[in-house]
C-alpha cells in the first residue's frame, strides 16, 4: 500500500468507529475486508488511527472539524507530513485539499484542548497533579515505549539483552526497576524472538514491574485481580513466593497457564468462592479495574469514553475490592492497592476512604510512578492491619 492508501484506509476505520465501533474492532473489521494489506501497511495504519485517539481534540482543531477526514488531516498537519503527497487523489489515496482545509487555524489557546482531554477532566488532572498537569497531559499524546520483564527464572539481564540485540532488538536497562528494560529499537521483532518464545521476556510496563518490586518477600501471594496475569508472572519470580492468581471473571485468567509453563513459573489459579476457603495470604495485591489513565498513551480511547459517572462505578469497585481483600490477609500481612491512573480519586482518595472504614488498619508506603519515558503513571499503597 501507498503512504496516501494507507492514510485513506486510516479515515475508513475512523470512519467505522464514528458508527459506534471500538478502536480494536474497527481495526481488525478492516483488517479481515482488506487482507491484501501487508503487515507494515497494518502496523502504519493502526499507528494513523492511535495518534488521532491520542490528539483528537487538537486533530479537530487543526482539521476544523471531527469527521473522519479532518482528523485526519489535522493529524498530519501536527506532523508536518506531506499533505500534498498523502492527499493526491491518486490510486487509493484520498482526495486533494480543498482551499477551506488548508487555512491552517493557530494554534489552540483553550487549555482542554492543547491537554487534549475532555473538559471535565481537567479540574480532575489539576487536582490530582498539581503542576505536573501539563507535563502529563502533553505526555499522554506520544505514543508510549515499549518496555519488557526479564524473566530471572530463566536469564539474567545481560543476557537477555544480548540474546535480543542477536535478533534485532535493542534496548537499555531501565531504572525503575532492575528486571525492567526499554525497547529502543526492532520492537516489533519481540514477539517472534527467541528471547520471547522462550519465556525469558514478557511484555510489560516498568513501573508495574515496580509496583511488584516494592512488595515483601517470601510468603503466599494473592493476585487478586489478575487478569491475564502479567504481575502473578513477576510475583512468581521470588522463590519464596507461593503464588496464586484470582480474578472476578476467569476467563481472563484462560492464558495465564500457558503463559506460566513458559515463563517456567509455578502459580495456582483460584475462582472467587476458593479464596474465601483458602488459608489467609501474607500478601494480596489488588491491582484495580481502574479509568487506566497513566496508560491512556497506549490505550487513548479511553479518555474520551470515561464519564464521571463511570469513574463514580470504578471508585465503588474499587472500594469492594478492597473490603473483600482485606479479608483475605493473614495476621502482619499486606493488603497492596495499586491502579494505572494518575486520578487522585481511585488512588489517595481511596485509601483513606478504606482507613476510613477500617480503623484497625494503617498505611506502610504509599507511592506514585509518574508517566514518562520510564514508565506509565501508577500509583500503590501499602496496608496491613494494626
Amino acid at each position: 500500500m501507498t503512504p496516501g492508501a494507507r492514510v485513506a484506509a486510516a479515515i475508513e476505520i475512523l470512519g467505522d468507529m464514528s458508527e459506534g465501533l471500538a478502536a480494536e474492532q474497527a481495526l481488525t473489521r478492516w483488517a479481515r475486508r482488506s487482507r491484501f494489506a501487508g503487515s507494515k501497511d497494518r502496523a502504519a495504519i493502526r499507528d494513523h488511527v492511535f495518534d488521532v485517539l491520542r490528539c483528537r481534540r487538537t486533530a479537530a482543531h487543526y482539521g476544523q472539524g471531527d469527521t473522519p477526514r479532518a482528523l485526519m488531516i489535522g493529524l498530519l498537519h501536527q506532523q508536518d507530513a506531506d499533505l500534498d503527497g498523502l492527499f493526491s487523489g491518486d490510486g487509493h489515496a484520498p482526495a486533494p485539499l480543498t482551499g477551506q482545509e488548508r487555512q491552517f487555524p493557530m494554534p489552540p489557546e483553550d487549555q482542554a484542548v492543547a491537554w487534549n482531554l475532555p473538559d471535565w477532566l481537567i479540574p480532575a488532572f489539576e487536582a490530582s497533579l498539581g503542576e505536573a498537569a501539563n507535563a502529563v497531559a502533553i505526555a499522554l499524546q506520544d505514543r508510549a515505549p515499549v518496555f519488557l520483564r526479564v524473566n530471572t527464572l530463566k536469564t539474567s539481564r545481560d543476557q537477555a539483552q544480548a540474546s535480543l540485540q542477536a535478533e534485532g532488538v535493542e534496548t537499555k536497562n531501565n531504572p525503575l526497576c532492575d528486571t525492567a528494560l526499554t525497547v529502543t529499537e526492532g520492537a516489533r521483532k519481540i514477539r517472534n524472538s527467541n528471547a520471547y518464545l522462550q519465556g525469558q521476556v514478557e511484555l510489560q510496563d516498568a513501573a508495574s514491574q515496580a509496583v511488584v518490586a516494592a512488595l515483601p518477600k517470601g510468603g503466599r501471594v494473592l493476585d487478586y485481580c489478575a487478569g491475564g496475569g502479567g504481575k502473578a508472572l513477576a510475583l512468581a519470580e521470588d522463590p519464596d513466593h507461593k503464588v496464586f492468581a484470582h480474578d472476578i471473571d476467569p476467563r481472563r485468567m484462560a492464558d495465564l497457564p500457558g503463559r506460566a509453563d513458559r515463563a517456567g513459573a509455578q502459580i495456582t489459579t483460584l475462582r472467587t468462592e476458593q479464596t474465601a476457603q483458602s488459608e489467609k495470604f501474607d500478601i494480596v495485591l489488588c491491582d484495580a479495574p481502574c479509568s487506566g489513565s497513566g496508560a491512556w498513551r497506549r490505550a487513548a480511547e479511553g479518555k474520551w469514553t470515561l464519564t464521571p459517572d463511570q469513574l463514580a462505578t470504578l471508585n465503588q469497585t474499587q472500594d469492594d475490592i478492597l473490603d473483600k481483600a482485606a479479608t483475605l490477609i493473614a495476621a502482619g500481612g499486606v493488603l497492596a492497592y495499586a491502579t494505572c491512573s494518575v486520578l487522585r480519586d481511585e488512588n489517595e482518595d481511596r485509601v483513606e476512604a478504606f482507613l476510613a472504614r477500617h480503623p484497625g488498619w494503617s498505611m506502610t508506603y504509599s507511592h506514585r510512578f509518574d508517566l514518562g519515558p520510564n514508565g506509565d503513571g501508577f500509583f500503590t499503597a501499602h496496608l496491613t492491619p494494626d
